[in-house]
């Protein structure tokens, strides 16, 4: 099955051409009755509802501790940064922590964005046909000939 929107375009579709009642049309497509209902008073569906504000009441005690460490990576090398998971496990192991990572991995993302931190880096995959291009990277490199040290260029 394609889109919500196709799916309601189909029901309605089938309630006209072939006077199908909703229990049918349910049946048929495998949805709720109210998904039915939905789909013959109005040709596009509801907007998808999204839970905001939902408490996490494990970690709500470790956000500042969460804040303190992502304030104090800012300073660090990029290398020694926490990451999401690297949080979870200084939480679960150093203070007991009983929290899911996957809570604790949307709270950093969040926090995040909000100090400023610039999104992950992203990069586009190069493609090409076989044989249209072709790449080459040059660069040099010491090697030990003949007991002598020498530049030789790679290719």
């Amino acid at each position: 099955m394609g889109s919500r929107v196709e799916l309601f375009e189909q029901i309605r579709r089938d309630r006209e051409r072939e006077g199908l009642s909703i229990r049918a049309l349910a049946e048929r497509y495998g949805v709720h009755r109210r998904t039915v209902r939905q789909a013959l008073a109005s040709a596009m569906p509801p907007p998808r509802k999204r839970p905001e504000g939902r408490p996490a009441p494990r970690l709500g005690g470790y956000r500042e501790l969460i804040d303190s460490w992502l304030v104090a990576d800012r300073e660090a090398p990029r290398k020694q940064r926490h990451t999401a998971h690297r949080v979870w496990r200084r939480l679960v192991d150093e203070h007991g922590a009983e929290v899911a990572e996957r809570t604790v991995r949307e709270y950093v993302h969040r926090r995040r964005r909000e100090l400023g931190d610039p999104p992950g880096e992203v990069f586009v995959p190069m493609a090409h046909a076989p044989g249209a291009e072709a790449e080459v990277d040059w660069g040099e490199a010491e090697a030990v000939i003949a007991g002598r040290r020498r530049t030789v260029t790679c290719s």
